[in-house]
């Protein structure tokens, strides 16, 4: 077996211990000493993605004898997985872990322990990769309405942020994708091991015109004056800019503040009282501008688009990816494939959206009928969408799964899959989240999929989500989550945080 001293023992898979059973003094070795960590590309910029489990270090002089025998592999065996390119679960798989938080290997039947080598019985549970959620908003994790009146500290805005990363990681969301609101610091904070939380690309502040979808300060506020609600190195939820230049400007300072990508308004929107999802916003010179100094940087642009004329103005201009897209149609939608642009579809901020207009006709406030009005946009703009996703599958459009949850429920980013499995089924839904979610983001080289060779970012449930869906939104079925081999999160994480040594004969 690989990984294995020449001439070390063995014992067969019976003498494994089950996951429930098994305890770890490896694991806090792990954590406890200073780590590597993954690098991947997202185009050609490097960004860090999170520290990654130590090689095991050579034998010292004097050292003691657990210090010599640390595992350098896990197998987690007897398992069904489902893998994430969309075949079909395979049962009685065994999938091991090397100590460089990658998949070593992935065998069909009976695996063996062996000196340096530990087994563990997961009989009954089933394997995904991680999940990954291609357009969050974690800036936005506090009540928006009340943060756009500043009437939220900056104390308690980065409590609920962070909240909102600890919360994915929980929920199974090993990646997440940050489009608008998420200052480069929280990501880098993560990648150092100073926060807890999944892997976060961001596109940093959301880049809008004047007046446009974005602008989300109270509605007789000076355009002058947004920059009030700036956070630095916290949150920023968008940059006003009007002209070619004035967004080149703006994009360039967006990168420096360490955006993987940029996100880009080119139609109205529903959380942002005074725009319309029928007009257009931008024009092809200033989506052009961003666009070019993204490529500069080897990345990309995405934008928020409903309708067609925005949509294809964006893509025109270059860009490779549309969020929302609600009125796509087969025109648009062969348009789109023959681009390479993707599509995120967001169908949970209706769930979000109907629980807030009821907050504001309990409270009904000043200017409760303008809010009201615009939210009930998101019941038609849902509709729509579910009726794209059919459309922009059968042209060929890369099809990704975005959550879009603005406020305080975060941690309930998982009812994206339930809501995208009524349109398709589970395991579309699943690949979505996962395979598809990766390519957009760049990093199928790395995650997305259960492969040899890949980051060991992974999910492993106590029943299967592809028979039920509903059990992506039930943490009681999340047995156990692993952040680059690491346990981080589930029910069983206590139990599997160090795992046990199964001794060789």
């Amino acid at each position: 077996m690989e990984g294995c001293r020449q001439g070390c023992g063995r014992r067969p898979v019976s003498d494994e211990r089950p996951l429930s059973t098994v305890l770890a003094p490896w694991r806090d070795d792990r954590r406890g000493r200073s780590r590597p960590r993954h690098t991947s590309r997202v185009g050609d910029v490097r960004r860090d993605t999170g520290p990654s489990p130590v090689r095991r270090p050579p034998a010292e002089h004097g050292s003691s004898d657990d210090e010599r025998d640390l595992p350098v592999a896990t197998w987690y065996a007897n398992l069904t997985l489902i893998d994430g390119t969309g075949a079909a679960p395979k049962d009685g798989v065994s999938v091991r872990i090397d100590d460089d938080g990658t998949i070593g290997a992935i065998e069909h039947g009976a695996v063996e322990a062996a000196d340096g080598v530990d087994v563990v019985d997961c009989a009954g549970t089933f394997l995904t990769p991680g999940l990954i959620d291609a357009h969050s908003h974690l800036g936005l994790a506090s009540e928006i309405d009340a943060s756009m009146r500043l009437d939220v500290s900056v104390a308690e805005t980065a409590r609920d942020i962070f909240v909102a990363c600890s919360d994915a990681l929980d929920a199974g969301f090993t990646t997440i994708r940050d489009v608008g609101g998420l200052e480069g610091a929280v990501p880098d904070l993560i990648s150092r091991g100073r926060l807890r939380g999944p892997r976060v690309l961001t596109s940093g502040p959301v880049q809008c015109q004047t007046g446009g979808h974005g602008q989300m300060g109270p509605l007789w506020e000076p355009s002058d004056l947004f920059d009030s609600h700036e956070i630095l190195g916290l949150r920023t939820t968008a940059m006003l800019g009007d002209g070619p230049d004035a967004i080149r400007r703006n994009v360039r300072e967006t990168f420096r503040r360490g955006a993987d990508l940029i996100k880009m308004c080119v139609t109205g929107g529903v959380i942002t009282v005074g725009t319309d999802p029928r007009d257009t916003q931008l024009t092809i010179p200033e989506i052009r501008a961003a666009v070019e100094e993204a490529e500069a940087r080897h990345t990309y642009v995405t934008v928020h688009a409903h309708n067609n004329a925005g949509v294809r103005a964006a893509v025109e201009a270059g860009v490779k990816c549309v969020e929302h897209g609600s009125e796509i149609d087969a025109e648009v939608a062969d348009l789109m494939a023959a681009n390479d642009v993707a599509l995120v579809p967001t169908l949970a901020p209706r769930e979000i959206l109907r629980e807030r207009m009821r907050r504001i006709k309990e409270n009904a406030g000043h200017g409760s009928d303008a809010y009201l009005a615009q939210f009930a946009l998101a019941e038609s703009l849902v509709a729509g969408m579910q009726e794209v996703i059919p459309i922009a599958r059968k042209a060929g459009v890369l099809i990704g799964l975005g959550a879009d949850i603005t406020g305080p429920r975060q941690k309930e980013r998982a009812m994206e899959l339930v809501l995208r499995a009524a349109v398709e089924d589970p395991m579309a839904a699943l690949v979505s989240a996962t395979r598809d979610n990766a390519r957009i983001c760049r990093l199928d080289d790395r995650i997305g999929t259960v492969e040899v060779g890949k980051i060991a970012d992974l999910c492993l449930w106590s029943r299967s989500p592809v028979e039920d869906v509903n059990v992506f939104t039930d943490t009681e079925q999340l047995a156990l989550v692993l952040q680059g081999g690491m346990p981080v999160a589930g029910t069983r994480v206590e139990q599997a945080g160090v795992i046990g040594r199964v001794q060789p004969a």
